[in-house]
């Protein structure tokens, strides 16, 4: 069971700064195009090992070398929930 050329992988495919993206949406796009990915676990022990900063690594979101699980949009968050 061989691995795929890394540049089929799809951090070869797209744009790298996706995987380091500001906003939520393309935070979530980027870990959802590593769900097939042959590598994903081995990418994400890495990130963790070498306690990367931040960045989606094997479709988790990391920051400050730890998993998290949403990024959260810029700015304070709310102070009072709004009704719908």
């Amino acid at each position: 069971m061989g691995l795929r050329p890394a540049a089929s992988l799809p951090c070869h495919e797209h744009p790298a700064d996706l995987w380091f993206a500001e906003l939520p949406e393309q935070v979530e796009a980027a870990k959802a195009l590593c769900t097939d990915c042959p590598i994903r676990q081995q990418c994400l022990a890495g990130a963790l090992e070498r306690a990367e900063p931040w960045g989606v690594w094997g479709g988790q979101l990391v920051l400050s070398g730890v998993v998290v699980a949403r990024k959260r949009p810029r700015g304070r968050p709310r102070k009072n929930d709004v009704a719908a």
